[in-house]
């Protein structure tokens, strides 16, 4: 039962993270759009990733699927944070580090869900 518990505060964790920056990319909020201008994909890449985050925040929260859900969110995070340290910096227009550091804990939520649903594994690749 504590492991279900722990479990559950890292989906809820992984999710509400993913799904708060939603409101920025879909709006096109000035932040959302100098990041992924920098990054030379603006429009696309920025609602791509938005619905990428959306599709891994759902997978996450339902228990049969939160495997799937932290892989593409994990990728997801994986991408944001290359981003950070090789192209925008940790901090970005005076953020204090603060998107940094959630792609950190969502990264890493995520890494902590693949690992207690690594048995599942094998039912992926049989697919």
């Amino acid at each position: 039962m504590k492991i279900s518990i722990v479990q559950w505060l890292f989906r809820l964790t992984a999710a509400i993270i993913l799904l708060q920056t939603l409101y920025f990319k879909f709006t096109a909020a000035e932040e959302s759009v100098y990041i992924f201008s920098t990054l030379g994909i603006e429009p696309y890449g920025r609602i791509g990733s938005g619905v990428a985050e959306l599709i891994a925040a759902i997978l996450i929260l339902i228990p049969r699927t939160t495997l799937l859900g932290a892989l593409l969110g994990a990728g997801v995070m994986l991408g944001a944070i290359f981003s950070h340290l090789f192209v925008l910096g940790i901090e970005v227009k005076n953020d204090r580090g603060e998107l940094f550091i959630l792609a950190i804990i969502t990264f890493l939520c995520c890494l902590a869900l693949i690992y207690w649903n690594k048995s599942k594994m094998i039912n992926l690749l049989k697919l």
